[in-house]
C-alpha cells in the first residue's frame, strides 16, 4: 500500500511539473529591422517579467505585413510606419483598440569613411556620376518611403534614380555603405549609431517627409491575445522606454494612434 501511495505521489508531482511547463506561452513578434538592437534587449526583459517565450522575426515592415496577411503565425507587429499597420487593419488583421504608437525616429545620410561630407540632402545633387546612393526599397521599406518623399520634395528623386541602390531593409543599406558597395546611404539615426564604419554626413530635414513613428499592433488572429496585449503594455514601461531611448529612439509612452 505504501508503495502505491508513493508511486501516486510521484506521478502527481511529475504531472504538475509537466502542466507548469505547458503553461509557458509562446509569443511571436514581427518587428521592423531598425528595431533589431532595441528588441534584442527588450525581449529578455519582457520574458523575465512574464510567463512567455518570445520568437522574434525581423525584416522590412512591408515584407512582414505581407507575410502576416498570408497567414504567418504572428501575434504582434512592430512597424516603422503607419502604412503597414493600416494595410493590415484594412484586412481586419489589426484594430485600433490593440494598436499603440511607441517611438519616433529621424533620417540621416551616411557615407563610407573615405567619402567627402555633405551638408544637406540637397548636396546629394553634387554626387559624381559614378557614385551611388543606397536606400530602402520604397515599396516595402519605410525608411525608403520616407527617403523618396524627401527627395521628391527637393526635386532630386528623378535626377538620382539611376545612381540608387535599393535594399531589402534599412540594415542592408547600412551594410552597403559599411562595405563601400555604396558611397552614401539614407538610414535612421538609430542605425547610424551602431556602426563605427560610417559617419553621418547630414541630417534629413524632417519637414521633407512624413513623421517617422513606430506603431505596435496585436494581430487579431493571435493565438495568445493576453500575451500580445501584455507586450503592448510592456512597451510603455520604464524598462522598455529606457532601452529605446538608449538606442536613439524618441519614445511616446503609451500614446494611442
Amino acid at each position: 500500500m505504501k508503495k502505491r501511495i508513493w508511486a501516486a505521489f510521484v506521478f502527481l508531482l511529475f504531472s504538475a511539473g509537466c502542466a507548469g511547463a505547458e503553461e509557458k506561452t509562446t509569443l511571436t513578434i514581427a518587428a521592423a529591422a531598425s528595431l533589431t538592437d532595441a528588441m534584442e534587449e527588450i525581449v529578455p526583459q519582457y520574458e523575465d517579467t512574464s510567463n512567455v517565450n518570445v520568437t522574434l522575426l525581423l525584416g522590412s515592415s512591408g515584407k512582414l505585413a505581407r507575410q502576416i496577411e498570408q497567414g504567418a503565425p504572428v501575434d504582434v507587429f512592430l512597424s516603422a510606419d503607419t502604412r503597414w499597420t493600416t494595410y493590415l487593419k484594412e484586412r481586419a488583421l489589426t484594430d485600433d483598440d490593440q494598436t499603440t504608437t511607441f517611438a519616433e525616429n529621424r533620417l540621416v545620410i551616411i557615407s563610407h569613411e573615405e567619402q567627402p561630407s555633405l551638408n544637406s540632402m540637397k548636396a546629394l545633387d553634387s554626387m559624381a556620376g559614378d557614385q551611388t546612393l543606397a536606400i530602402g526599397n520604397p515599396d516595402s521599406v519605410p525608411a525608403g518611403t520616407y527617403t523618396k518623399q524627401a527627395l521628391e520634395t527637393i526635386q532630386l528623386w528623378d535626377r538620382l534614380q539611376e545612381q540608387m541602390v535599393f535594399a531589402g531593409d534599412v540594415r542592408q543599406v547600412l551594410t552597403y555603405v559599411e562595405s563601400g558597395d555604396a558611397d552614401y546611404g539614407v538610414v535612421y539615426a538609430t542605425d547610424a549609431l551602431i556602426s563605427d564604419k560610417v559617419h553621418v554626413t547630414a541630417e534629413v530635414d524632417p519637414a521633407l517627409h512624413d513623421s517617422i513613428i513606430y506603431p505596435a499592433a496585436a494581430i487579431t488572429k493571435s493565438r495568445t491575445e493576453d500575451a500580445a496585449s501584455s507586450f503592448l503594455t510592456f512597451l510603455s514601461t520604464e524598462k522598455a522606454i529606457s532601452i529605446l531611448e538608449n538606442n536613439g529612439f524618441t519614445t511616446l509612452g503609451d500614446e494611442k494612434k
